[in-house]
């Protein structure tokens, strides 16, 4: 796929490069299988009843994931997972989180349960030795309502990285460039959330 007609798609999440080296996870990294580098994606979710929705949204969700190469895992870093500290989720299975109130209750029907990759999960653990890992959180709002439509068979694994709230925007970035590695391992990463966030 040309990268002109990928970016009419969608608009890529810049990932700033460090002056931050991190040896460790570079050296670790450089033993990586190659595939072929998969993209940064920012998609803003929405409204979460678009996961109900058959329209122009959710309809460009689903052709990003029949366009898009097929990944091995999908990294989601969500707006809606904020913690104090970095986790990584590395369960086997995923789990569907309804976090939200007073929707339809067909919206509390959805279920999106994906198998988790605890391999690639500790990949990244490596890469971030400050990360915790994590056992018991699923799939927040801010990612399958968004996968559902890219790959609804849920057939490809799926874990969850969080925000950590305390620290400053330039730390981020650094934990962006420490994470490209992953890409080349085949691993899709996505950034969901919006700009703002006014329901009404």
């Amino acid at each position: 796929m040309k990268r002109s007609d990928f970016i009419k798609l969608l608009a890529l999440s810049p990932v700033a490069a460090s002056a931050m080296k991190v040896r460790e996870f570079e050296e670790m990294a450089s033993g990586f299988a190659s595939t072929t580098r998969m993209p940064v994606m920012f998609i803003g979710h929405g409204h979460p009843m678009n996961a109900l929705y058959d329209n122009g949204f959710t309809r460009k969700l689903g052709e990003i994931g029949r366009t898009v190469e097929k990944p091995n895992a999908i990294m989601v870093v969500s707006a809606h997972w904020q913690t104090k500290g970095t986790f990584v989720s590395v369960a086997e299975k995923q789990k569907t989180i309804y976090d939200f109130g007073n929707f339809d209750d067909a919206l509390f029907r959805v279920k999106y349960e994906p198998q988790g990759h605890p391999a690639l999960a500790k990949e990244v653990l490596a890469g971030l030795p400050f990360a915790q890992e994590d056992h018991s959180w699923g799939l927040d709002h801010g990612a399958w309502t968004v996968l559902k439509f890219m790959y609804p068979k849920a057939d490809v694994p799926v874990f969850q990285m969080s925000i950590d709230y305390s620290l400053p925007l330039q730390k981020h970035f650094e934990i962006a460039a420490m994470l490209r590695k992953m890409r080349e391992r085949g691993v899709l990463i996505i950034g969901s959330g919006n700009i703002v966030h006014n329901l009404g």
